[in-house]
Protein backbone atom coordinates (compact mmCIF):
# COMPACT_ATOMS: atom_id res chain seq x y z
CA UNK A 1 0.00 0.00 0.00
CA UNK A 2 1.41 3.36 -0.97
CA UNK A 3 1.41 6.26 1.46
CA UNK A 4 -2.00 7.87 1.24
CA UNK A 5 -0.97 11.45 0.41
CA UNK A 6 -3.85 13.54 -0.94
CA UNK A 7 -3.61 15.07 -4.47
CA UNK A 8 -3.47 18.53 -2.89
CA UNK A 9 -0.53 17.46 -0.75
CA UNK A 10 1.30 15.87 -3.70
CA UNK A 11 0.71 18.96 -5.85
CA UNK A 12 1.94 21.30 -3.13
CA UNK A 13 5.05 19.16 -2.63
CA UNK A 14 5.75 19.11 -6.36
CA UNK A 15 5.43 22.86 -6.94
CA UNK A 16 6.88 24.15 -3.66
CA UNK A 17 10.51 23.17 -3.18
CA UNK A 18 10.48 24.71 0.30
CA UNK A 19 7.84 22.23 1.49
CA UNK A 20 9.26 19.32 3.56
CA UNK A 21 7.20 16.18 3.09
CA UNK A 22 9.19 14.40 5.81
CA UNK A 23 8.48 17.10 8.38
CA UNK A 24 4.82 17.16 7.38
CA UNK A 25 4.56 13.40 7.89
CA UNK A 26 6.17 13.64 11.32
CA UNK A 27 3.76 16.37 12.34
CA UNK A 28 0.84 14.28 11.05
CA UNK A 29 1.91 11.51 13.42
CA UNK A 30 2.21 13.90 16.36
CA UNK A 31 -1.17 15.42 15.49
CA UNK A 32 -2.81 12.00 15.73
CA UNK A 33 -2.54 12.19 19.54
CA UNK A 34 -5.63 13.89 20.93
CA UNK A 35 -7.38 14.06 24.27
CA UNK A 36 -9.36 10.87 23.69
CA UNK A 37 -6.61 9.18 21.67
CA UNK A 38 -3.55 9.89 23.81
CA UNK A 39 -2.05 6.37 23.58
CA UNK A 40 -1.72 4.84 20.10
CA UNK A 41 -0.07 1.85 18.44
CA UNK A 42 1.67 1.71 15.07
CA UNK A 43 -1.50 0.52 13.31
CA UNK A 44 -3.51 3.38 14.83
CA UNK A 45 -0.89 5.93 13.80
CA UNK A 46 -0.61 4.43 10.32
CA UNK A 47 -4.35 4.89 9.74
CA UNK A 48 -4.45 8.37 11.28
CA UNK A 49 -1.46 9.66 9.32
CA UNK A 50 -2.30 7.90 6.06
CA UNK A 51 1.07 6.15 5.89
CA UNK A 52 2.16 2.54 5.53
CA UNK A 53 3.03 0.73 8.73
CA UNK A 54 6.71 0.46 7.77
CA UNK A 55 6.92 4.20 7.02
CA UNK A 56 5.04 5.01 10.20
CA UNK A 57 7.41 2.82 12.22
CA UNK A 58 10.46 4.69 10.86
CA UNK A 59 9.01 8.08 11.77
CA UNK A 60 7.84 6.88 15.17
CA UNK A 61 11.28 5.42 15.93
CA UNK A 62 12.89 8.75 15.12
CA UNK A 63 10.36 10.76 17.14
CA UNK A 64 10.86 8.39 20.08
CA UNK A 65 14.64 8.69 19.92
CA UNK A 66 14.25 12.47 19.95
CA UNK A 67 11.84 12.19 22.93
CA UNK A 68 8.86 13.69 21.11
CA UNK A 69 7.18 10.32 21.70
CA UNK A 70 7.53 7.76 24.47
CA UNK A 71 6.69 4.07 24.40
CA UNK A 72 4.89 2.14 27.10
CA UNK A 73 7.17 -0.88 27.74
CA UNK A 74 4.21 -3.18 28.46
CA UNK A 75 1.68 -2.30 25.75
CA UNK A 76 4.32 -1.14 23.20
CA UNK A 77 2.01 1.75 22.37
CA UNK A 78 3.10 5.38 22.19
CA UNK A 79 2.19 8.66 23.84
CA UNK A 80 3.51 12.20 23.56
CA UNK A 81 6.90 12.78 25.14
CA UNK A 82 8.23 15.85 26.98
CA UNK A 83 9.95 17.33 23.94
CA UNK A 84 6.57 17.84 22.33
CA UNK A 85 6.40 20.78 24.73
CA UNK A 86 9.18 22.40 22.71
CA UNK A 87 6.83 22.72 19.74
CA UNK A 88 5.53 25.87 21.42
CA UNK A 89 5.05 27.03 24.97
CA UNK A 90 1.80 28.67 23.90
CA UNK A 91 0.35 25.14 23.97
CA UNK A 92 1.51 24.46 27.52
CA UNK A 93 -1.43 26.23 29.17
CA UNK A 94 -3.81 23.84 27.44
CA UNK A 95 -1.94 20.73 28.51
CA UNK A 96 -3.76 18.55 31.00
CA UNK A 97 -0.87 18.35 33.43
CA UNK A 98 -0.46 22.13 33.81
CA UNK A 99 -4.19 22.74 33.95
CA UNK A 100 -4.50 20.18 36.72
CA UNK A 101 -1.37 21.26 38.58
CA UNK A 102 -1.79 25.06 38.65
CA UNK A 103 -4.17 25.45 41.61
CA UNK A 104 -2.42 22.70 43.55
CA UNK A 105 0.99 24.31 43.04
CA UNK A 106 -0.38 27.62 44.26
CA UNK A 107 -1.79 25.92 47.34
CA UNK A 108 1.60 24.30 47.97
CA UNK A 109 3.36 27.66 47.70
CA UNK A 110 0.86 29.29 50.04
CA UNK A 111 1.07 26.48 52.59
CA UNK A 112 4.87 26.39 52.74
CA UNK A 113 5.54 30.07 52.11
CA UNK A 114 8.06 29.21 49.38
CA UNK A 115 8.03 29.18 45.57
CA UNK A 116 6.62 25.99 44.04
CA UNK A 117 7.38 24.90 40.47
CA UNK A 118 6.69 22.17 37.94
CA UNK A 119 9.19 20.94 35.35
CA UNK A 120 9.39 18.51 32.45
CA UNK A 121 12.35 16.60 31.10
CA UNK A 122 14.03 17.71 27.86
CA UNK A 123 17.20 15.70 27.37
CA UNK A 124 19.85 16.93 29.83
CA UNK A 125 17.66 19.83 30.95
CA UNK A 126 14.59 20.39 33.07
CA UNK A 127 12.12 22.88 31.53
CA UNK A 128 9.93 24.97 33.83
CA UNK A 129 6.27 24.81 32.79
CA UNK A 130 4.66 26.39 35.85
CA UNK A 131 5.89 28.51 38.74
CA UNK A 132 3.87 29.82 41.67
CA UNK A 133 4.97 32.21 44.41
CA UNK A 134 3.44 32.23 47.86
CA UNK A 135 0.61 34.64 48.53
CA UNK A 136 1.88 35.25 52.03
CA UNK A 137 2.65 38.92 52.43
CA UNK A 138 5.81 38.17 54.39
CA UNK A 139 7.04 35.40 52.11
CA UNK A 140 10.52 35.69 50.66
CA UNK A 141 11.50 34.00 47.43
CA UNK A 142 14.65 32.90 45.68
CA UNK A 143 13.79 32.48 42.01
CA UNK A 144 17.05 32.99 40.09
CA UNK A 145 14.94 34.96 37.56
CA UNK A 146 13.25 31.74 36.46
CA UNK A 147 10.03 31.79 34.45
CA UNK A 148 7.90 29.40 32.42
CA UNK A 149 10.18 28.15 29.64
CA UNK A 150 13.39 28.55 31.65
CA UNK A 151 15.84 25.67 31.49
CA UNK A 152 18.28 24.34 34.06
CA UNK A 153 20.65 21.36 33.91
CA UNK A 154 18.96 18.28 35.32
CA UNK A 155 21.96 16.80 37.14
CA UNK A 156 22.19 19.58 39.75
CA UNK A 157 18.51 20.41 40.36
CA UNK A 158 15.94 18.61 42.47
CA UNK A 159 13.32 18.34 39.72
CA UNK A 160 15.98 17.27 37.25
CA UNK A 161 17.18 14.51 39.55
CA UNK A 162 13.62 13.23 39.98
CA UNK A 163 13.18 13.08 36.22
CA UNK A 164 16.59 11.47 35.63
CA UNK A 165 15.99 8.92 38.38
CA UNK A 166 13.00 7.50 36.52
CA UNK A 167 14.62 7.19 33.09
CA UNK A 168 15.41 3.73 31.80
CA UNK A 169 19.09 2.77 31.92
CA UNK A 170 19.74 3.37 28.21
CA UNK A 171 18.08 6.81 28.15
CA UNK A 172 19.89 7.87 31.33
CA UNK A 173 23.22 6.80 29.89
CA UNK A 174 22.63 8.81 26.71
CA UNK A 175 21.63 11.89 28.70
CA UNK A 176 24.65 11.70 31.01
CA UNK A 177 26.91 11.27 27.97
CA UNK A 178 25.63 14.69 26.84
CA UNK A 179 25.92 16.32 30.26
CA UNK A 180 28.84 18.52 31.28
CA UNK A 181 28.81 17.96 35.03
CA UNK A 182 30.45 21.28 35.86
CA UNK A 183 30.52 22.62 39.41
CA UNK A 184 27.76 25.22 39.87
CA UNK A 185 27.37 25.38 43.62
CA UNK A 186 29.50 24.40 46.63
CA UNK A 187 27.98 20.90 46.78
CA UNK A 188 27.46 20.06 43.08
CA UNK A 189 27.83 16.36 42.32
CA UNK A 190 30.41 16.27 39.53
CA UNK A 191 31.16 12.54 39.59
CA UNK A 192 28.96 10.35 37.38
CA UNK A 193 29.04 7.32 39.69
CA UNK A 194 28.08 9.45 42.67
CA UNK A 195 25.20 10.98 40.71
CA UNK A 196 23.98 7.54 39.65
CA UNK A 197 24.01 6.45 43.30
CA UNK A 198 22.12 9.61 44.28
CA UNK A 199 19.47 8.90 41.63
CA UNK A 200 19.01 5.39 43.03
CA UNK A 201 18.31 6.96 46.43
CA UNK A 202 15.76 9.27 44.82
CA UNK A 203 13.91 6.30 43.32
CA UNK A 204 13.87 4.61 46.71
CA UNK A 205 12.84 7.61 48.82
CA UNK A 206 10.50 9.30 46.35
CA UNK A 207 12.01 12.76 46.94
CA UNK A 208 15.08 14.49 45.51
CA UNK A 209 17.04 17.10 47.46
CA UNK A 210 19.18 19.85 45.99
CA UNK A 211 21.45 21.10 48.77
CA UNK A 212 23.42 24.02 47.27
CA UNK A 213 24.17 21.99 44.14
CA UNK A 214 22.84 24.58 41.67
CA UNK A 215 23.79 27.79 43.47
CA UNK A 216 25.18 28.84 46.87
CA UNK A 217 22.50 29.04 49.54
CA UNK A 218 19.75 27.46 47.43
CA UNK A 219 17.98 24.32 48.54
CA UNK A 220 15.02 22.60 46.93
CA UNK A 221 12.97 19.45 47.34
CA UNK A 222 11.17 17.68 44.47
CA UNK A 223 8.74 14.78 44.00
CA UNK A 224 7.54 12.93 40.86
CA UNK A 225 4.22 13.35 39.07
CA UNK A 226 2.85 10.22 37.39
CA UNK A 227 0.22 9.75 34.70
CA UNK A 228 -2.38 7.00 34.34
CA UNK A 229 0.24 4.56 33.06
CA UNK A 230 2.40 5.09 36.15
CA UNK A 231 5.19 6.77 34.21
CA UNK A 232 6.83 9.88 35.63
CA UNK A 233 5.78 12.76 33.38
CA UNK A 234 6.80 15.76 35.48
CA UNK A 235 8.25 16.86 38.80
CA UNK A 236 7.16 19.46 41.34
CA UNK A 237 9.46 21.22 43.78
CA UNK A 238 9.68 23.75 46.55
CA UNK A 239 12.71 26.06 46.54
CA UNK A 240 14.12 27.63 49.72
CA UNK A 241 17.09 29.91 50.33
CA UNK A 242 19.29 29.72 53.39
CA UNK A 243 18.72 33.41 54.09
CA UNK A 244 15.02 32.61 54.51
CA UNK A 245 15.28 29.22 56.22
CA UNK A 246 18.72 28.61 57.78
CA UNK A 247 17.65 25.32 59.36
CA UNK A 248 19.37 22.03 58.58
CA UNK A 249 18.35 20.06 55.51
CA UNK A 250 16.74 17.44 57.74
CA UNK A 251 14.69 20.00 59.67
CA UNK A 252 13.60 21.75 56.49
CA UNK A 253 12.66 18.44 54.87
CA UNK A 254 10.47 17.66 57.87
CA UNK A 255 8.42 20.79 57.15
CA UNK A 256 8.43 20.80 53.35
CA UNK A 257 8.30 17.15 52.28
CA UNK A 258 4.82 16.23 53.64
CA UNK A 259 2.92 18.93 51.68
CA UNK A 260 5.20 18.36 48.67
CA UNK A 261 4.48 14.63 48.58
CA UNK A 262 0.78 15.27 49.12
CA UNK A 263 0.67 17.76 46.24
CA UNK A 264 2.54 15.48 43.83
CA UNK A 265 0.27 12.59 44.77
CA UNK A 266 -2.87 14.65 44.23
CA UNK A 267 -1.71 15.91 40.81
CA UNK A 268 -0.90 12.31 39.85
CA UNK A 269 -4.31 11.16 41.05
CA UNK A 270 -6.06 13.78 38.94
CA UNK A 271 -4.05 12.63 35.93
CA UNK A 272 -5.45 9.15 36.41
CA UNK A 273 -2.65 7.49 38.38
CA UNK A 274 -3.74 4.80 40.80
CA UNK A 275 -0.89 3.28 42.84
CA UNK A 276 -0.88 -0.49 43.15
CA UNK A 277 -1.44 -1.52 46.75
Amino acid sequence: MADNDSPRRRTRTAVDSSFSASLERGLRILSAFTGDRSVLGIADLSRAAGLTKSTTHRYVATLTKLEYLQQDPETKKYFLGPRAVGLGFAAIDSMEVTNVAGPLLQALADETGYTASMGLSDGPDVVYVDRRRSGRRSALTMDLNLNVGSRLPAYCTSMGKVLLAHKDAASLRQILDRTDMARRGPKTITNREQLTAALARVRQSGVAVNDEELAPGLRSFAAPVRDRSGGVVAAVNVAVHLTVAPASVEALAGRVEPPLRRTAAEISKRLGYRPQL
